[in-house]
């Protein structure tokens, strides 16, 4: 039996507690690390034919610096804290992980929509203050509630991740506008609606969309004073897909009815962004973690397990270099 190649995990707690690694232990070697600083990873990748990580950034340094460095696992789908430009000069092979987080995701994008459109956290806070004991009627009325059938569920992006959110909209009765690729010229594809016509009729907007110089702050001032004064806006994409500044004014002046943010340009987020102000109103926030469902996070385990096998048998499953 061939020797297992040697691996380092540069960034092993960052695919969380509880999943079972015994699929990566039968394709190397590996040697994990809960994380991993830019001058420790020379030393941690000598001799190593695998580099695993998740969020650790590999420049071109970095793989230059590897010799024996012969594939790069991504324990993630997005590619842009490697250089991959460098790895191809280098002769380094690079595989990502897909559509491992697809039921999980859309969960917690409806999750996010349903807290916001019900009021959940609000009516909470109302109980907490007493206000339902002090009330004469059996109900509160203090803050509206919509049905979510019938209305617009606007998606930007329709890869894997939003087709999933569009079955759970198909399933609560709402109607679908599929946006076209922001910025595009000429026919639109088959059931693709413009983008300044999606955010316009959407009464939910999600995001799904990858980051890049032409979807960089894609919901600005602008777009926003396009939405619904009730829209609600879900992005469980990439932070820098919205204007943080302009998301926050738009919920304080009420141009927009509020929002589910799952992400943030800048991870963990620095104690001034603009969205962890206390004043803002109709706004949740969680911790990057609609991905993080236990069963998702195992299979980007055992995909990154595949990737290395496929490699090492001369296939290119889920390469991108």
């Amino acid at each position: 039996m061939p020797q297992k190649p040697a691996a380092a995990f540069l960034d092993f707690s960052t695919v969380g507690p509880g999943v079972d690694t015994t699929s990566l232990s039968k394709a190397v070697n590996a040697t994990y690390y809960d994380f991993s600083e830019p001058d420790e990873i020379p030393a941690r990748l000598a001799g190593c034919e695998v580099a695993l990580v998740n969020k650790t950034r590999l420049g071109r340094d970095l793989i230059t610096a590897a010799p024996s460095l012969r594939l790069i696992g991504l324990a993630a789908t997005g590619s842009d804290n490697v250089d991959l430009e460098a790895a191809q000069e280098a002769g380094v092979a690079v595989a990502n992980v897909r559509d491992y987080c697809s039921d999980a995701l859309a969960q917690h994008v409806f999750a996010l929509i349903l807290g916001l459109t019900q009021q959940i956290i609000r009516y909470g806070e109302l109980i907490r203050e007493g206000a339902w004991t002090k009330s004469r009627s059996f109900a509160l009325f203090d803050y509206p509630i919509r049905e979510l059938a019938g209305r617009n569920l606007g998606i930007i992006g329709f890869g894997f991740l939003g087709q999933a959110v569009a079955k759970l909209g198909e399933g609560f009765g709402m109607n679908l506008l599929v946006s076209a690729r922001p910025g595009s010229d000429g026919p639109l594809p088959t059931g693709r609606v413009p983008f300044d016509r999606v955010i316009a009729e959407a009464d939910v907007l999600s995001l799904h969309c990858p980051l890049n110089d032409q979807t960089q702050d894609l919901l600005d001032a602008r777009a926003f004073k396009q939405m619904k004064r009730d829209a609600v806006v879900i992005n469980t994409a990439r932070g820098g897909l919205i204007d943080q500044q302009a998301l926050a004014d738009a919920l304080r002046n009420g141009e927009i009815g509020g929002a589910g943010i799952d992400v943030l340009p800048v991870e963990p987020p620095p104690a001034d962004d603009p969205l962890l102000a206390p004043d803002i109103p109709n706004l949740i926030i969680t911790p990057h973690i609609a991905w993080a469902a236990r069963e998702a996070r195992q299979r980007v385990i055992d995909q990154v397990a595949e990737n290395i096998e496929s490699f090492y048998a001369g296939g290119n499953i889920r390469r991108i270099v």
